[in-house]
């Protein structure tokens, strides 16, 4: 197991999160909309030089900036 962050994993790979590092306003923006540890994610897409990453959080599609998506840490196969 590998642990990355969310802007590392490749497009269509699976990972399960691990951390979410930020201040708690961060981390409750996160939870509201699906992403705490113990989730499982699909990296859908990723834009060139630092643009929004897509991801699948159970039903939800959700895009991500860059920095957001940076903090968020994740463990793959």
């Amino acid at each position: 197991m590998k642990k990355v962050s969310l802007v590392q994993m490749k497009v269509h790979q699976k990972g399960t999160i691990v951390e979410v590092q930020g201040g708690k306003r961060f981390e409750n923006r996160c939870i509201s909309m699906g992403i705490y540890p113990g989730k499982e994610l699909t990296k859908l897409s990723q834009f060139i030089l630092r643009g929004p990453v897509a991801i699948r959080v159970g039903r939800s599609v959700l895009a991500l900036g860059y920095g957001m998506a940076h903090r968020i840490i994740v463990e793959t196969a």
